[in-house]
């Protein structure tokens, strides 16, 4: 594996191999990489001739007062399991942006309400960045994980309003054996919060489980799961299209359940789909 901190000489390198009619997978994370993360590499790797994978952390999804200078880092950790799976060039760039950088990508209407109700600008600096990634990864395929079901469904629409030639793929969502959605915030967590943290998808549960036994209004359905929440606070518990992200008063094919609550520290997201 060729650990890669140029981003001009990984564009050049990817490019040579386009033209070489290489497929290019591509795994772009911010580090501190667990199972979630590596589920994602084995899905790329076989569905590609060159697999890069990306640890950056993207200052312009950060709100000035979220977790930036003291979000999880492990580099040397990182770069062994990105061997372990397969990866040909861990792209580790120093900076990103250039100094005069001006431009910024965003999705309309995906981005408003769940995540971007509360963080805003979180969702531009995401779009913005893996649009440049793609630029210099020049990938055939890449794959982002379902536990941020959100950020999928921008990134899969900006690829198609952009006219990017990327397939974009999937990777369901990964849980520990406790049902606690797999998340680098995890680290934060101390025992008791961790127990009141998978509360959350218990709470998913809880809703998918009425859901089978023919409950459909969405806001009884919410109100009925809010007893199962044992969080400090929570940001938002909502039924939405699965496709459109649009809320639902009535749940229907395809439909999930997403969840955003603080519990200590960190801010834990956590979805499921309640009706195939």
């Amino acid at each position: 594996m060729k650990i890669q901190i140029d981003p001009h000489a990984l564009q050049r390198e990817a490019l040579r191999r386009r033209a070489q009619g290489q497929r290019i997978g591509f795994v772009p994370t911010m580090g501190y990489l667990h199972r979630g993360h590596t589920s994602l590499l084995s899905l790329a790797r076989d569905r590609c001739d060159w697999l890069v994978a990306s640890i950056y952390v993207n200052p312009l999804q950060f709100a000035p007062t979220e977790d930036l200078a003291a979000y999880p880092r492990d580099p040397e950790g990182d770069a062994e399991k990105c061997r372990e799976h397969g990866v040909d060039c861990l792209f580790m760039p120093e900076a990103l942006y250039l100094p005069e950088h001006r431009t910024r990508v965003g999705v309309d209407g995906l981005s408003l309400g769940l995540c971007g109700g509360s963080r805003p600008t979180h969702f531009e600096g995401v779009t913005t960045v893996v649009a440049r990634l793609f630029g210099l990864v020049q990938p055939t395929v890449s794959v982002f994980g379902e536990k941020d079901y959100q950020q999928l469904t921008l990134i899969r629409r900006m690829v198609a309003d952009l006219a990017m030639p990327i397939e974009i793929v999937g990777g369901p969502l990964v849980r520990d054996t406790d049902g606690l959605a797999l998340s680098s915030r995890n680290a934060y967590l101390n025992s008791k919060e961790r127990s009141r943290a998978v509360t959350i998808y218990q709470t998913l549960c809880h809703l998918r489980t009425r859901v089978q036994a023919g409950v459909l209004d969405t806001e009884a359905l919410v109100q009925s799961a809010l007893s199962e929440l044992q969080v400090d606070q929570l940001d938002y518990l909502e039924i939405r299209d699965g496709l459109s992200l649009e809320p639902l008063r009535t749940v229907q094919p395809g439909a999930r359940a997403f969840a955003a609550a603080w519990v200590g520290r960190p801010r834990l997201i956590d979805n499921l789909e309640l009706l195939s």
